[in-house]
């Protein structure tokens, strides 16, 4: 039977809850444990998928086609296993199945009731990873103690730790512990009364990380321990790091978290220095210098709307050595002064949806191949690219793509960027979203092939429109270089300019896959070429 690690958040929302998960993941894992880990989402939304970046911020895709709440890209960072569509849990996603269950008559004609029809729904996919036979399942719940949406979340963890019992099952607490400059104390009431709300409904933390700002004096941590009932020893100090994010695991190691963990489980393994982790923290506190990245977006004030697009960056840059200073550009900004690029070393075009700046990272493609400016583009990114390729390059004035035809009123002249049965003359266009991992064969003389060390690789896709086919062989000829091609269906995944210091754009989300001790190899070449432009 696998151990079952629940770890819930109280006071405020925006904690880290996820941060933190992923840095115990990494402890377990640096100790020699199996571990999965999924996320339980409390909103009524089936998946993240269809909500805005402004609510939710960016959507993160696993390789089996799963639309999933970007703690996952944490996950993935921290531990470098990859999750699935199991580690993504919603309410909303919960209810639809039980509403389905009840109208095929699977609860033969019971009524339907939170308890137990939905709390066993619940249970039953959480212990559904254990399939995969982990030592620990790591269970991160969203949103704070007291959410009224959370509730039945709660209720159905605390059963599922009763059934597994105390030896298989723990909770960590995540918790606030305010100071209040004006009367300079810390207050540690909220997060008394935040385990009191949790002890009402059964569930009795073992461990409180406490999230501060300051230092946490003894009589501070004597009074959580007494009041929250909690042992002195589990009473863990998180205070905000200087650095880097990426030094959590480190903060959490120092305070012994994970001997907590094995010891309340009774596994016995050796402990281990996260060696690669503090190497990696001392090239973050050294830098050898700075490079400017602009990130030409349309959610460019969101910080979460490009989470897994910034932390791919600063990886590239561990891999270099040097600080990556992200230089958030407004697509539209660019529609009227595209110089504003001059003042950056590399530019991105991110992925996205909807024609909104559209014409703005257009430009933006255009300003870094005319400028020589490092450029990598994703999914859009790669769009923008061979729609701007194809009218200044190719001549095609009015290429486009045929996403925006209807908002235009007007169908594209030079439809270079379709829907895949448009390329096909059929009356059926069904317009589904190529999700997940896919293959790509790259041409052996590219960039692209330089970076990856290999002939075929996969990586993660959220789209609907290709390079149109029809088009590929007058792109060709003006000198644009399709260095990855799809071998399954036959569309492009990755362009390249040969004459220009850098300049690579591909339909995947290739930052989906990059770890801060492993970057992903097109944002290792993308930053080191941008670090060569500024060294000059």
């Amino acid at each position: 039977m696998a151990k079952y690690l629940f770890i819930t958040g109280g006071v405020v929302s925006s904690l880290g809850k996820g941060i933190t998960a992923a840095s115990v993941g990494r402890l377990l894992i640096n100790r020699g444990l199996n571990i999965r880990m999924l996320k339980l989402d409390p909103y009524l939304n089936v998946d993240p998928g269809t909500m805005s970046p402004y609510q939710h911020g960016e959507v993160y895709v696993t390789d089996d086609g799963a639309e999933t709440d970007l703690d996952l890209g944490h996950y993935e960072r921290y531990t470098g296993q990859p999750t699935s569509q199991k580690s993504n849990i919603t309410a909303g996603s919960v209810y639809w199945n039980v509403l389905q269950k009840e109208r095929r008559g699977d609860y033969l004609g019971a009524t339907i009731q939170m308890i137990p029809h939905i709390s066993n729904e619940i249970k039953d996919r959480i212990q559904s990873l254990e399939d995969e036979n982990p030592d620990v399942i790591l269970i991160e719940l969203g949103g704070t103690v007291g959410d009224i949406e959370g509730l039945i979340f709660l209720e159905a963890i605390r059963q599922l730790a009763l059934e597994v019992g105390r030896d298989n099952s723990m909770f960590i607490h995540l918790t606030y512990v305010p100071f209040i400059a004006a009367a300079k104390e810390v207050k540690t009431k909220p997060t008394q009364q935040s385990v009191a709300k949790l002890r009402e409904i059964g569930i009795m933390p073992d461990v409180l990380v406490c999230r501060t700002e300051v230092d946490l004096e003894q009589e501070h941590l004597d009074k959580l321990s007494l009041f929250c009932n909690v042992q002195k020893d589990c009473v863990i100090v998180e205070k905000d790091v200087e650095t880097s994010i990426y030094e959590i695991p480190l903060v959490l190691s120092q305070a012994g978290l994970d001997e907590i963990i094995l010891n309340r489980f009774r596994i016995v393994k050796p402990s281990k220095p996260l060696t690669d982790w503090e190497a990696l923290i001392e090239t973050i506190k050294s830098p050898k210098g700075t490079v400017r990245i602009g990130v030409v977006g349309k959610y460019s004030e969101l910080q979460d709307a490009y989470k897994s697009i910034y932390e791919a960056l600063y990886h590239g840059g561990y891999a270099a050595g040097y600080e990556v200073d992200i230089v958030k550009v407004a697509a539209e900004d660019i529609e009227k002064d595209p110089s504003i690029l001059d003042t950056v070393d590399g530019v991105l075009i991110p992925g996205g949806f909807g024609s909104r700046g559209m014409e703005g990272k257009i430009r933006a493609a255009q300003y870094a191949r005319e400028n020589n400016i490092p450029f990598l583009g994703i999914c859009l990114g790669l769009q923008c690219a061979v729609i701007e390729f194809a009218r200044n390059v190719c001549g095609l004035t009015g290429a486009h793509t045929t996403e925006f035809d209807e908002e235009r009123g007007e169908k594209t002249e030079h439809p270079v960027v379709c829907l895949m049965e448009e390329q096909m003359d059929v009356e059926e266009k069904g317009g589904t979203m190529r999700l997940g991992a896919c293959p790509c064969i790259l041409e052996e003389n590219s960039k692209a092939f330089d970076a990856y060390g290999t002939k075929k690789v996969s990586e993660r896709h959220r789209h609907r429109y290709e390079v149109n086919n029809n088009y590929r062989e007058q792109l060709e000829e003006k000198g644009l270089v399709l260095s990855g091609i799809n071998p399954d269906i036959g569309v492009v995944e990755m362009i390249e300019l040969p004459d220009h210091p850098w300049f690579v754009a591909t339909q995947a989300h290739p930052e989906l896959k990059s770890q801060p001790v492993n970057p992903h190899p097109l944002f290792k070449d993308f930053v080191a070429a941008a670090v060569k432009k500024a060294e000059g």
